[in-house]
């Protein structure tokens, strides 16, 4: 990847996602469940597309905030934030969603359950100081 852009990389992989009904085939992401995440700008006002790795909790799809473990949280947080209804598309389905950040408790639950399911994420939370905010999506209607 390194001639690759970061925009590239992302754009590439949500083809193969959309290609593939919600899977993707090559890329760092194979064999994990992947969403993409519509976010609208927090400052633009425009729709951000963010593919992402998720977990569940019941019927509440998990994700986490990681960037990888650095310093500054993502921008797709900083954007459900300032608005939380966003399209989610998964499993071969686009749906609303509401974005909640879970509370300290409930977000050192789930965050070990999603390490549970990708190991990464004990790594992303030891380089760095920032707890990484967990985010559960409810489906809307």
């Amino acid at each position: 990847m390194a001639s690759q852009t970061y925009a590239d990389f992302t754009r590439s992989l949500i083809e193969d996602f959309r290609a593939h009904n919600g899977k993707t085939t090559s890329g760092p992401f194979v064999n994990s469940d992947v969403l993409l995440i519509h976010t609208t700008g927090a400052k633009s006002g425009q729709e951000h597309v963010t593919p992402v790795v998720f977990s569940r909790d019941g019927d509440r799809l998990v994700i986490v905030a990681s960037k990888g473990g650095a310093p500054t949280h993502p921008a797709w947080y900083h954007n459900l934030v300032a608005n939380p209804v966003v399209t989610v598309e998964a499993g071969g389905e686009s749906f609303k969603a509401r974005a909640t950040v879970a509370d300290a408790a409930e977000r050192d639950r789930l965050y070990a359950q999603h390490a549970a399911k990708y190991p990464g994420f004990l790594d992303y939370q030891k380089k760095t100081d920032r707890v990484i905010p967990v985010v559960l999506l409810d489906r809307e209607g």
